[in-house]
């Protein structure tokens, strides 16, 4: 999936609606699995729990750091932190990491596309 351009995405941004059940709403639809949400698009997300997290399911995030200051990695319903080998990838690139539950990665998610801030989330879809 990570770099595969026909798999299930929009075009564009948009704000988180609501999270739970599995999956997400936004954009007057529903996705079911996790998402990763880019400055320009928003993608379909083949993980499931955050020990799958590396520069490889990111690499999305990698393509497009030319757009992207921070990314925020919502960690489902667990607390997890992103190895210094990770962060050390994404501070190559310019991309600040900052992990935490997907509640909160959502809310601050779409404070941050509010300001305009150069922000992506990949974000671990909650029961």
């Amino acid at each position: 999936m990570p770099g595969s351009p026909d798999a299930p995405h929009l075009p564009r941004s948009a704000p988180i609606d609501a999270y739970g059940n599995g999956g997400f709403r936004f954009a007057d639809m529903s996705h079911r699995g996790s998402l990763l949400c880019l400055p320009d698009s928003m993608w379909a997300w083949d993980i499931s729990n955050p020990g799958q997290i590396d520069r490889y399911s990111l690499a999305r995030v990698i393509e497009r750091s030319s757009n992207i200051d921070t990314l925020l990695i919502g960690t489902g319903t667990e607390i997890w932190q992103p190895s210094e080998v990770l962060r050390d990838v994404f501070r190559k690139f310019h991309i600040g990491i900052d992990a935490m539950q997907t509640g909160p990665a959502i809310r601050t998610f779409n404070v941050m596309i509010g300001e305009r801030r150069r922000v992506a989330a990949a974000l671990l879809a909650v029961p």
